[in-house]
């Protein structure tokens, strides 16, 4: 089993909680797109903006990978998707996030997520056999998610 870090520096375990989910099978594009739009925001504006995002209700904002990108109408997005399956993921870690803090005896409402950061996990490598004894990649990318919550 291998040991993983954390990339938030100067944790103090009396002003901070944390949680993360490791190799999940979510495309590490949307999940840095999703990490951007909820950083800053409490646990329940956070939560709140992930099922509008679910119900296709509020889009999330793509800021580097928007290429081909189709632009929304809502307010301040100029291009945007609806990721669900990455929201949905973002979700269960805010839960279990939440979790966390109730069991170190902070305030729910006062929490608000200082640090939100994906990483590239490992490539799961495959391919698809085609005509000829030729065969194509089939690549998949799995990504790290990082929650760091700070009690303002």
């Amino acid at each position: 089993m291998p040991h993983f870090g954390y990339a938030f520096q100067n944790f103090d375990s009396t002003k901070h909680v944390r949680a993360s989910v490791r190799e999940k099978g979510i495309s590490h594009k949307h999940a840095r797109e999703v990490a951007k739009m909820i950083n800053g925001l409490s646990i329940e504006k956070a939560r709140d903006n992930l099922q509008e995002v679910i119900a296709l209700k509020r889009a999330v904002p793509f800021r580097r990978y928007k290429n081909e990108v189709g632009h929304r109408s809502d307010t301040g997005v100029m291009s945007g998707r609806y990721p669900q399956k990455t929201a949905t993921e973002f979700i269960k870690l805010l839960d279990n996030l939440e979790a966390n803090a109730e069991y170190k005896g902070m305030d729910l409402d006062r929490l608000k997520i200082i640090s939100a950061v994906t990483h590239k996990g490992v490539i799961v490598k495959r391919f698809t056999p085609r005509a000829q004894g030729r065969a194509t990649p089939k690549n998949n990318v799995l990504t790290h998610i990082e929650l760091v919550a700070q009690e303002i």
